[in-house]
């Protein structure tokens, strides 16, 4: 089964689908292992291990694709991507959406900010005229070569102009024919249970620790409507909890002694990243090759 169509799948079944983003391919590696069904690759996640900076619109279209490629490569699950706010207006889009979707992803998401956007989640947002962002939508619709690779539309207009305009947006943006639709940054259960409910479109959650939305969990979540929750900073920020303590203590004693424990090992981290498995298929043409 096509990842596109498996992804489609997941968000319309029953079960709310969980998705830890990867900011890198050995992250996706790990969210696979753990048993989660689909990741995303995003630009807070990507601009934080890429350029070690804010998600402030510093990132290309280009470096975003081949950070989600690298994704797809690494994993056999579906990878859901971001698109910003494709980059420009609807023929920006429709570049973003094919290379995107050439880059092997199942989905994506493209936002209603105006340029240069931020973390949903960041004060100082603007938001493009709703006609213009329902445009987009379209010109992303018509530029997939798959049916099933899924479009979500987001809108950051909550924090702009309040949840009546965005319900009203999210309703406009459903009508353009959005597959799945991102109220970002409720600042409420009552509003979020309110955005599940009127919006009748499958629906992303986002759950930042110490961002306006509160946190919430999974099955909470599946009961209120949602069809998914995103987890966009989770790994990113326990890697970089992690390790910052390990630093401050290695940089304090001047040795690993007493710091295993906080480190995989060599064998344990081979494992992790497939070494036996490539060590095999090379043995295995050396011994089907010619004498």
């Amino acid at each position: 089964m096509r990842r596109t169509t498996q992804f489609k799948s997941y968000i319309l079944e029953e079960e709310i689908l969980m998705m830890p983003v990867a900011h890198d391919a050995l992250t996706a590696r790990m969210i696979q292992q753990a048993g989660f069904k689909a990741t995303c690759a995003a630009g807070y996640a990507n601009s934080a291990a890429l350029l070690g900076k804010p998600d402030v619109s510093l990132l290309t279209l280009t470096e975003m694709v081949e950070c989600a490629s690298r994704i797809v490569d690494a994993v056999d699950i579906p990878v859901f991507a971001d698109g910003d706010t494709g980059y420009g207006n609807v023929t920006n889009v429709i570049r973003t959406v094919q290379l995107f979707e050439k880059a092997g992803c199942a989905g994506l998401l493209i936002e209603d900010q105006l340029q240069p956007k931020r973390c949903g989640h960041m004060s100082g947002k603007q938001v493009t005229p709703a006609r213009e962002m329902a445009a987009k939508i379209r010109a992303a619709l018509d530029a997939r070569r798959d049916p099933d690779f899924v479009i979500m539309a987001r809108t950051d207009a909550l924090a702009v102009e309040g949840l009546e305009a965005a319900l009203s947006r999210a309703h406009l943006y459903r009508e353009a024919g959005a597959d799945m639709i991102f109220v970002e940054a409720p600042e409420s259960v009552e509003q979020m249970t309110r955005i599940a409910r009127e919006v009748d479109a499958p629906q992303l959650a986002n759950m930042i620790p110490g961002g306006k939305t509160p946190c919430v969990s999974a099955r909470e979540l599946q009961e209120m409507g949602f069809a998914a929750v995103a987890f966009p900073t989770a790994c990113t920020y326990a890697l970089a909890r992690a390790v910052q303590s390990l630093l401050v203590d290695l940089w304090r004693t001047g040795t690993l002694s007493g710091l295993e424990g906080r480190m995989m090992q060599f064998e344990e981290f081979n494992r992790l990243v497939g070494l036996q498995e490539i060590r095999d298929r090379e043995d295995r043409y050396c011994i089907e090759g010619p004498e």
